[in-house]
């Protein structure tokens, strides 16, 4: 096992710049998820890790070793892609097998390093079926096999979920997380899935337009984003965003949208009077409020049987609100929903950085 330190790290496709002076340390034994939207940079920076792209400028090391010129595979690292790329004419113990037996690896070694992989993954009834013989699940454990059995310092996953069923696609995740508890190999995943993100992670990278965001503990990025991308990207249903007015007025401090609705605001003490601001609140952290609150029109309510998804209309502006309990709203009707004081984020419209929780 090993560190994977990344330092001012930049990629360049002629004038193009994709990857802008990147540093994230990443320490052994580490689950760490890189997450963002299509384009962002985070495949590109797992392949750079990897070896499959020349990286540009700065620095990448994978323990105390610079890796910018070692070869793949000669870096020490285990890379289970999207696609499971098994070869069709060779079975489960010779695919999980084959990447020892390249290297001269004594047939002792070989069989035991299988036979550990198969009873860590539950392969070992499958061991001599072919890939054709396989559900797309299994197909997938022999892929995170391969990697196992070469003991490598680093795992790096490539969306290796995205082939799969959305049911398949949870228990995978945690048949992951469990692999990753019991091996303690330094691992880093790349997906577009904030859910997956979040589930998984010992720690998050959200990258933006070849930028990191912000880097956190699930939970940090979930109750603390540091601006309005991180705020959006993390959580589903997604976070509400109103833009308005800071206001202070004494101790009475609110936003005000230019639809003449004041949002409420606990105690704030960053920001001015007159300040542009972006008001955000999660739908679970809206609360149903007799007569009081704020005013809005039920436009879709989504029950999914823990929970009900209320998606409204607040002057103008689309929010979302999350409820356990049951409630007999439908279409059309009028109800008000009062914001929790002590969750709602505030952020500077003109940068899009947090003012305050």
């Amino acid at each position: 096992m090993a560190s994977v330190n990344i330092e001012a790290v930049r990629k360049r496709y002629g004038a193009l710049e994709v990857i802008h002076g990147i540093d994230i340390d990443i320490p052994d034994g580490e689950f760490v998820v890189l997450v963002g939207p299509s384009g962002c940079g985070k495949s590109t920076l797992l392949r750079m890790i990897a070896g499959l792209e020349e990286i540009s400028e700065g620095v990448i090391r994978i323990g105390e070793r610079k890796v910018n010129d070692v070869p793949p595979k000669d870096r020490d690292i285990a890379m289970v892609f999207q696609n499971y790329a098994l070869y069709p004419h060779m079975t489960v113990r010779e695919n999980m097998g084959f990447s020892l037996k390249l290297r001269k690896a004594e047939r002792k070694v070989i069989e035991e390093r299988v036979k550990r992989a198969a009873e860590i993954l539950g392969l070992g009834p499958l061991l001599d079926r072919y890939p054709k013989q396989l559900s797309g699940g299994q197909r997938q454990r022999v892929a995170m096999g391969r990697a196992i059995v070469r003991s490598p310092h680093v795992f790096l996953f490539d969306e290796p979920l995205s082939n799969l069923d959305a049911k398949l696609r949870v228990q995978m995740r945690t048949e992951i997380k469990a692999l990753h508890q019991q091996l303690k190999t330094t691992s880093i995943y790349v997906t577009h899935d904030q859910i997956e993100a979040m589930t998984m992670a010992d720690r998050i990278v959200v990258m933006h337009d070849g930028i990191v965001e912000q880097i956190g503990s699930p939970i940090e990025l979930y109750d603390t984003p540091a601006n309005i991308f991180v705020a959006g990207f993390i959580g589903s249903p997604a976070i509400n965003l109103v833009s308005g007015v800071l206001r202070r007025n004494g101790n009475r401090n609110w936003v005000a949208t230019e639809a003449g609705i004041d949002l409420p605001l606990g105690e704030v003490k960053a920001g001015q009077d007159g300040q542009p601001v972006v008001y955000g609140i999660r739908p679970e952290h809206l609360v149903p409020a007799n007569g009081q609150g704020l005013p809005v029109k039920v436009e879709v309510v989504e029950p999914t049987g823990a929970s009900t998804f209320v998606y409204a209309d607040l002057s103008g502006a689309q929010i979302c609100g999350v409820f356990t309990e049951r409630h007999g709203f439908h279409p059309g009707s009028t109800i008000h929903l009062m914001p929790q004081m002590d969750r709602v984020h505030l952020f500077d419209s003109k940068t899009g950085q947090r003012l305050s929780a």
